[in-house]
């Protein structure tokens, strides 16, 4: 058997970082196997480290049938589907690739805003259908100089707000508490803050704290002129809620990334043109996908050479 480092790889990953995995270490990829279960009931104790993503995640019984394991580097920000508690008790190291992907998903957060309040998408099915013949296009809403809510002014809703500048846009933000030097007004309320805003931007991060914290509530304040974007989990927002105020027009429109249920988006929400719908492609550029790939892999390289991680979870 190999001298070096064993490492579990769950799911698929980009092939270049597959190799370089490969190159570096011993890498075994659980999708090779036919029964995973009995796999890791009989190899699992080999591996001391784990390599997963936002989207895999890895709950508390995989992480018990890796007794060895150390440390574990997942592609992506979301740590919902991590069970970071456990991780916790049992002294994994754990990281992540923030702030490489800031830039990238604020700049589609911005797009989905533009798209929904100018319509784009919309205007361009039009044309496309040869309905701009019949009848001029409907006017749509202005954005510059408009009021943004963002939940959740961490890495990438502050980079949204950086961007509104661009647009002349006041900007206020809710988070559990203040954030530190923050040079945007808060507010104490999600509901006082969809009430004050004309777009409210979603950056929070997911699970169980923030699941359907917009709900019908908090839609209502926003009212039917108000517009949502969603780039953070599909959790955060009550999807039936949101399907409704669409449906009914108490909210005029939103821009979604992100889904309750991934891949499959409710057919309620396909039928509705006032919703602009995208397959989770926030960090989605060969630039961003490269530089998140490079963390994964320089978070397992600097905890096997000094063991500490570049980008470590957050714990609390």
């Amino acid at each position: 058997m190999s001298d070096r480092h064993r490492v579990l790889l769950l799911g698929r990953q980009n092939p270049a970082l597959e190799a370089r995995l490969a190159a570096a270490y011993d890498l075994h990829r659980l999708a090779d196997e036919a029964d995973p279960h009995a796999f890791l009931a009989t190899r699992g104790s080999e591996f001391a480290a784990l390599v997963t993503s936002a989207i895999e995640g890895a709950d508390g019984a995989l992480l018990e049938a890796l007794p060895a394991l150390r440390v574990l580097s997942s592609f992506g920000v979301g740590l919902d589907r991590i069970d970071l508690a456990a991780a916790r008790r049992r002294g994994i190291a754990v990281g992540y690739t923030p702030d490489v992907l800031n830039d990238c998903v604020a700049d589609l957060a911005f797009g989905l805003l533009l798209d929904a309040a100018r319509s784009i998408s919309a205007a361009d099915r039009y044309v496309r259908k040869g309905r701009w013949k019949e009848a001029p296009y409907p006017l749509a809403a202005r954005v510059s100089g408009k009021r943004l809510g963002i939940l959740g002014l961490g890495r990438i809703g502050r980079a949204v707000a950086r961007r509104a500048g661009g647009f002349d846009m006041e900007v206020r933000y809710h988070n559990r508490s203040p954030a530190k030097d923050a040079p945007y007004a808060y507010a104490p309320s999600l509901t006082e803050l969809a009430r004050w805003s004309d777009f409210l931007v979603v950056a929070a991060a997911g699970g169980p704290a923030s699941r359907h914290i917009v709900n019908g509530e908090v839609l209502a304040a926003l009212g039917p002129q108000g517009f949502i974007v969603n780039v953070a989990r599909g959790s955060v927002i009550d999807e039936s809620a949101l399907i409704e105020a669409l449906r009914e027009g108490r909210i005029a429109g939103a821009g979604l990334d992100v889904f309750a249920h991934e891949p499959n988006v409710p057919d309620a929400l396909l039928a509705l043109d006032n919703v602009v719908l995208l397959p989770h492609v926030g960090s989605g550029t060969n630039e961003t996908r490269q530089a998140m790939a490079d963390r994964v892999f320089d978070n397992l390289h600097a905890f096997f050479s000094s063991g500490r991680l570049i980008s470590p979870a957050p714990f609390d």
